[in-house]
């Protein structure tokens, strides 16, 4: 299988967005939306391995949204 990278979105109660940092990665993304965030996780993706200098872009890239439930 080809390399990946993964994101867990928590969504902000402050604000109502998104953020989404990557596993393993200084990569950090947020948006409004689960659309932008979708759209800002894969441009940062796009920046943090456009140069070659971090290693080979990832075949794919995971974003998983995860639901906090405070009991």
């Amino acid at each position: 299988m080809g390399s990946d990278v993964s994101f867990d979105a928590l969504k902000e109660e402050a604000d109502g967005g998104h953020v989404a940092p990557a596993l393993g990665h200084d990569i950090f993304a947020e948006g409004d939306t689960p659309a932008a965030l979708r759209a800002h996780v894969r441009d940062a993706v796009h920046c943090h391995f456009g140069d070659g200098s971090q290693g080979p872009a990832p075949e794919l890239i995971r974003l998983h949204f995860v639901r906090d439930d405070v009991l």
